[in-house]
């Protein structure tokens, strides 16, 4: 394997972070206060807490996550869209590196910006609420993998994207309703008997319920569930890079 390519990829992706610094980390933290600020006082005061733990904590966790698919899956499609876009992708492409250092590079960029903001998110929250995080390597495993698959899923976007409306699809258009509908606000025992039943066919509950177990030990599902769709899903986007690249698909293209 060409570390070396891996590495220049990787290091090239991480210095767009550091050239806009306003919207890659600035923008995030406020955006959190924000969130604090408006849902702690607005249903903080009428919900103080949820299965024993403060509002502005059971949040918290949500949130990261909210953050972290949004900026793993647009990291991840930007990263290999906009090479495409202005042609540089030739040079990749010319130079002696596999498809599979390239996705290394760009995926495991995405990831680690991800997980950047994510951090600072979980920093930013706990200036405001007490958080305590019970299973700490629960937390990082959830953490990681999450932004490992959503970042390959955004690499697919980046792939699939003939222009920048499609790009702005799914990151833009289909993830945060997700997000918001799968309990990052509430536990979905709050809902009706039927709309709670809806709420499992949503696979970001997975997500938000294990990654929040891992921290307050409380979940709308088995943790084990969540862990296991992550895992599918991320083996699903193996599946479907494979095939495109098997197929003869150039990124070019």
């Amino acid at each position: 394997m060409n570390i070396e390519a891996v590495k220049s990829i990787y290091f090239f992706e991480l210095a767009r972070t550091r050239r806009t610094l306003l919207q890659s980390v600035v923008s995030p933290v406020i955006s959190t206060s924000l969130y604090f600020i408006v849902f702690g006082a607005a249903i903080g005061g009428r919900i103080q807490e949820i299965d024993g733990i403060s509002y502005g904590a059971f949040i918290t966790p949500g949130l990261m996550m909210l953050t972290l698919l949004t900026q793993c899956i647009g990291n991840g499609s930007f990263g290999i869209y906009f090479p495409k876009f202005t042609g540089t992708i030739y040079e990749v492409l010319s130079s002696p590196i596999s498809m599979l250092e390239i996705v290394l590079g760009y995926v495991g960029a995405a990831a680690t910006k991800g997980m950047m903001i994510g951090t600072i998110i979980l920093v930013t929250a706990s200036l405001f609420v007490d958080l305590s995080i019970a299973h700490p390597f629960v937390m990082l495993f959830f953490f990681v993998l999450t932004a490992v698959t959503f970042s390959l899923f955004g690499f697919l976007i980046g792939i699939w994207a003939k222009d920048f409306e499609q790009l702005n699809l799914i990151p833009m258009l289909v993830v945060p309703p997700l997000v918001f509908l799968g309990g990052s606000f509430y536990s979905i025992d709050m809902l009706p008997p039927f709309w709670r039943a809806v709420s499992h066919f949503n696979p970001v509950l997975y997500l938000i319920s294990g990654f929040r177990w891992s921290f307050f030990e409380i979940s709308d599902v088995n943790p084990l569930a969540s862990a296991a769709i992550i895992l599918v899903f991320l083996a699903l986007c193996m599946s479907a890079l494979t095939w495109i690249f098997r197929t003869g698909y150039k990124l070019r293209n």
